[in-house]
């Protein structure tokens, strides 16, 4: 049973009415939060309090949300972020999809529709995602420490690429459909088209499979999506 209170949700948003609506509505479903209200703030409370989820503007002083979630990836951080964005401003949210943030929500937004969200994501991680490592050939994959190596060397995978991985070992064995991947590893309102996730899986496979011609791991079930085989 989901139950809120076994996460903690960090809200980094420089507009004050904005943040202490958020954290009052989180309190009062249960959540823990934390919250900032700048980049560079964000920064540190993310590696200070390690929430369970961030929910991040992108129009703030200093350092904006964009460069916070690249910051955040680059230095292996893969808690979800949901960016709030400008309405008119697509750019911001496809670029940000593009550097690892999970969700967005245009402002103004519904608070139930951003607690819906938030609510989606996390159970998603709590269910789906329960999955901690996988080994297959001289492939080793530790999805919790987000750490991954290849013939004992260093394997360089995205937080995107860990989260698709870690959601079709989680199904092993069964066929996921692109759009329950789109659904389940990008979250809503991702990207218009499917494509996305072959782009996705061809980079994945490219990094773990040792016959990209015929791959043995993520297999292709044509017309329908993919499946994991250990």
């Amino acid at each position: 049973m989901f139950n809120p209170s076994n996460f903690t949700v960090a809200v980094i948003d420089d507009d004050e009415a904005v943040r202490s609506s958020l954290l009052m509505n989180l309190e009062y479903l249960g959540y823990k939060t934390s919250a900032a209200a700048d980049g560079d703030e964000g920064f540190d409370l993310v590696r200070e309090k390690q929430p369970d989820i961030i929910v991040l503007d992108v129009m703030m002083p200093k350092k904006d949300g964009l460069q916070l979630c690249k910051q955040l990836r680059a230095e292996g951080v893969s808690t979800p972020i949901i960016l709030l964005t400008a309405r008119s401003a697509e750019i911001d949210r496809v670029l940000g999809l593009e550097l690892g943030a999970d969700d967005y929500l245009p402002k103004p937004f519904g608070m139930p529709e951003l607690l819906a969200r938030i609510k989606a994501i996390l159970r998603r991680m709590n269910n789906g995602f329960a999955i901690e490592k996988v080994q297959f050939d001289n492939v080793v994959i530790d999805f919790k420490a987000y750490r991954a190596q290849k013939g004992g060397e260093p394997l360089d995978l995205s937080a995107r690429e860990y989260r698709l991985l870690r959601h079709l070992v989680s199904r092993k064995g069964t066929v996921v459909t692109r759009d329950e991947l789109l659904n389940e590893v990008w979250g809503y309102n991702a990207y218009p088209t499917t494509r996305t996730v072959d782009n996705h899986i061809a980079k994945l496979r490219s990094k773990i499979e040792r016959n990209l011609e015929a791959p043995e791991h993520i297999i292709t079930v044509h017309g329908v999506g993919y499946k994991f085989v250990a």
